[in-house]
Formats: structure tokens, C-alpha cells, sequence
């Protein structure tokens, strides 16, 4: 039964109470500093300042004292989507432009792997495994209550504007609460299919595996359609109501550590930014045709 241990590979959405420096901070410098670090990871064009991002989120995780294997665990389900795009840009080229400056490093058929697949096969493992690990670490050292309050507070400004802060704050994390609760429910009935003697690891293929889950996924859509119903009934039953004029019990505090991990995180941002990433890749991938020349 532990192939069926879905909650463990899931870090999404999880605390982790082992009080650490991170997990000390306010939740609104935490939303602020995480998702500076997630644009420039989504908008940096330079595999090389990519792994370096990457790195720095992997010295946040040891800073909260969050085991590395532990979080990089939350990237199992994931893995066969990114085996599928590493094949594509690595052997196929896909998503590649077409007039770039590419040198040939193999070539069998109709597979080509070049420079700029390598470098694009980099971007997209580090790109996508270091926001898969800071949406991780955010949860992992924030309880849902903390972020609650933390996007609600950060939205409240723009209330002027029309946009609604309590509620977007609210589907925010339910949204963030309800990964865990998904695939608790999805590993329960795995379970009981598998008691039952239902075999869905039946299939020579990805398509036929898929087709196997069909039977667990029609009741898990109908459990989540059923809880939710059920948290919109407890909300309506204990007086929720959202938007202007509604009063909060929870007060937070912005404190100097707060201030100098701001100023940390956005003097680290800029020198990721000036850095000249772009000569190290030009050399990198310049080292990487050398070396496979025959």
C-alpha cells in the first residue's frame, strides 16, 4: 500500500511547525518576498541564473529546517509531465526558436539535440522545480490561517479600486487547503479499489495506466463537489461574511527582521538581475560543444 501514499508527496498546502527563522516572519514579507523571487524566476531568460535561483531556494528550505528530501518529494507528481517536456525540447526541439545560434551535439533521424536544447532542458527543470519548491515553503512555514490574514491585508489597499480582498483572500486559501485534503481523498479510494481487487497499475502505457484511474477520478470529482458544498454550508451557518465593514480579531505586526529579510531578498533580486548570466551561459554552452566534439 505505500505506492498509494499520495499525502506524502504532497508539500503543497502542508505546515510544518519547526520554528524557524522563516516561519518568524510576518506572512505578508513572506507573500512579498516569495513572489519577487517567483517573477524573476518566471522572467529571467538565463539558465545560469536560473540554478542560482534554484539554489538560494534551496538554502531557504534549509533555513526553515525543512528537510531537502522532504520538500524536493513534492515534485513526484509532477515527474512524468517533466519527463515529457525535457524529451520534447532535448530530441525535438519543441518550443525552440527557429533562427537560433544552436550547434549540433547529436543527431539520429529526426531527433537533434543541440546547444539550445540542453540550455532550454535546464531552464525548464530549474525554472519549474524552483517555483513547484517556494509555493512549498510558503505553506510549509505559513499556516492558512497566517496567509489568510497575510493576502487579505496585502489586497485591502486596492478595496478602493473595487477589487474584493476578503474574498479573494478566502479563495485563495481554500484553494491552497484543499491540495492536501484532494489527495488524502484520492489515496483513500486507491485503497479501496485496490481492496477491492480492482488493479489500476493494469497497462503497457501511459494511456492505458490512465485509463485506469477513470473509476477513482468520477467519485473524487464528486467527493470535492460534496465538500465544498459542505464548507459553503458551515460558512453560511457561522455568519461568514466578507468586504467592507467586517472587523478582524487577528492584528499583524511588522517587525525590523521583517524589514531587513525585505531588504535581503530585494538586494539579492537586483544582483541576480545585474549579474552578467547571459556571458556564463554563451561560455557554457560554448564548453558543452567542445566537449562533445568527436
Amino acid at each position: 500500500m505505500e505506492e498509494f501514499e499520495l499525502l506524502r508527496n504532497v508539500t503543497i498546502g502542508q505546515y510544518l511547525p519547526t520554528n524557524s527563522a522563516l516561519h518568524r516572519l510576518d506572512p505578508r514579507t513572506k507573500i512579498v518576498g516569495f513572489g519577487l523571487l517567483m517573477i524573476l524566476i518566471i522572467a529571467h531568460p538565463f539558465a545560469s541564473c536560473l540554478l542560482v535561483a534554484l539554489g538560494s531556494v534551496l538554502g531557504l528550505v534549509v533555513l526553515a529546517r525543512v528537510r531537502v528530501s522532504f520538500a524536493l518529494g513534492g515534485l513526484r507528481p509532477a515527474l512524468p509531465i517533466l519527463l515529457l517536456l525535457v524529451v520534447l525540447q532535448l530530441f525535438v526541439g519543441w518550443g525552440m526558436p527557429a533562427n537560433a545560434d544552436c550547434r549540433l551535439l547529436w543527431n539520429w533521424g529526426l531527433l537533434r539535440m543541440t546547444t539550445c536544447s540542453v540550455q532550454a532542458v535546464i531552464l525548464l527543470l530549474a525554472r519549474l522545480t524552483a517555483l513547484i519548491l517556494l509555493t512549498s515553503l510558503l505553506t510549509l512555514t505559513s499556516t492558512i490561517t497566517e496567509l489568510a490574514h497575510g493576502f487579505e491585508s496585502l489586497l485591502r489597499p486596492f478595496q478602493r479600486l473595487g477589487v474584493p480582498a476578503d474574498e479573494l483572500a478566502m479563495v485563495f486559501t481554500l484553494a491552497l487547503r484543499f491540495v492536501p485534503t484532494l489527495a488524502l481523498e484520492m489515496e483513500k479510494l486507491l485503497k479501496a479499489q485496490a481492496a477491492r481487487g480492482a488493479d489500476i497499475r493494469r497497462g503497457s502505457n501511459p494511456i492505458q495506466r490512465t485509463r485506469q484511474l477513470l473509476p477513482v477520478l468520477v467519485p473524487l470529482f464528486i467527493t470535492t463537489l460534496r465538500r465544498a458544498e459542505d464548507l459553503t454550508l458551515a460558512m453560511e451557518a457561522r455568519g461568514y461574511t466578507g468586504g467592507q465593514g467586517r472587523t478582524h480579531y487577528v492584528r499583524l505586526h511588522f517587525c525590523p527582521a521583517d524589514a531587513v529579510a525585505l531588504a535581503l531578498t530585494v538586494g539579492w533580486l537586483v544582483i541576480l538581475l545585474v549579474a552578467p548570466f547571459g556571458a556564463v551561459d554563451q561560455y557554457g554552452m560554448s564548453l558543452l560543444a567542445q566537449i562533445a566534439r568527436p
